[in-house]
């Protein structure tokens, strides 16, 4: 009798990304980005942004990226309805400001901010570039990495 070996892919994923465990590592890691004062204020700035973001994330990136976070933030993502127009990142931003009562732009960017930037040590490099290719310009700064988008854009 032969045995099939199936190759074993890594999605540079957390151990703990498919269940409710990395939940509260996910929501202590954006109070401390953010600087909330509460458990419950990260959490509400998180699930707000996450579902903004799953309204945007689509295909092989949207599966993968459920994947990736843990069980409350994968069911936040897919629940969305992916939008037909995307927005820029400072509609993004805007966009959260009003879902967020009392929020502002600047507000609500370092909301954004907190919780986009608490995600590339779940996602991995690769499926953060993923994503980041399938959304317009400006969404880099929002995940805490560079936008050599305009850079690239001025020496084509």
């Amino acid at each position: 009798m032969s045995t099939t070996t199936v190759p074993r892919v890594t999605t540079g994923r957390a151990p703990h990304a498919a269940d409710d465990n990395g939940w509260p590592q996910l929501i202590e890691a954006v109070r401390e980005s953010g600087l909330y004062p509460t458990r419950s204020k990260a959490e509400q700035v998180t699930r707000t942004v996450l579902a903004a973001l799953g309204t945007h994330v689509t295909g092989d990136e949207r599966v993968d990226l459920a994947r990736a976070l843990p069980g409350e933030a994968a069911r936040l993502i897919a629940a969305q309805i992916p939008v037909t127009h995307r927005l820029t990142a400072a509609e993004f931003v805007d966009s959260v400001a009003s879902r967020t009562p009392g929020a502002t732009s600047a507000t609500a960017r370092w909301d954004v901010s907190s919780v986009l930037g608490a995600l590339p040590p779940l996602l991995g490099d690769d499926l953060v570039s993923r994503v980041l290719a399938q959304l317009p310009p400006g969404y880099a700064l929002l995940f805490g990495r560079a936008d050599l988008s305009a850079c690239s854009r001025s020496r084509s």
